[in-house]
């Protein structure tokens, strides 16, 4: 039998009793297109990134795939899954943050 654990506060899920929710997330280099040429705008960027790190040899391509495009995947719990659909950006984390004023 398979367990989960709610991926932020690591509380174990039963499986009977409680829901649990999948987060997935894509992160990507966002290219800059200054062209207003309409050809350009049936391009799939994403499959060109693809085909520059397929030709690069796996060193250079493991170091920069992680930079250029990353999937993440996460199981919560429906008290988490609350906090994270209210905040999902994690905005109010970074004014919580106490700086001096030097």
């Amino acid at each position: 039998m398979i367990h989960h654990s709610c991926d932020a506060c690591k509380r174990l899920l039963d499986p009977n009793h409680a829901l649990r929710y999948v987060v997935r997330m894509e992160v990507y280099a966002a290219t800059e297109v200054n062209n207003t040429d309409e050809s350009d705008d049936d391009r799939d960027h994403l499959l060109e990134i693809q085909d520059i790190l397929e030709q690069m040899d796996d060193s250079e391509s493991e170091a920069i795939s992680g930079e250029v495009y990353q999937q993440l995947r996460f199981d919560l719990c429906p008290q988490c899954r609350e906090k994270f659909l209210s905040n999902p950006v994690s905005r109010e984390a970074a004014t919580q943050l106490d700086f001096s004023k030097n």
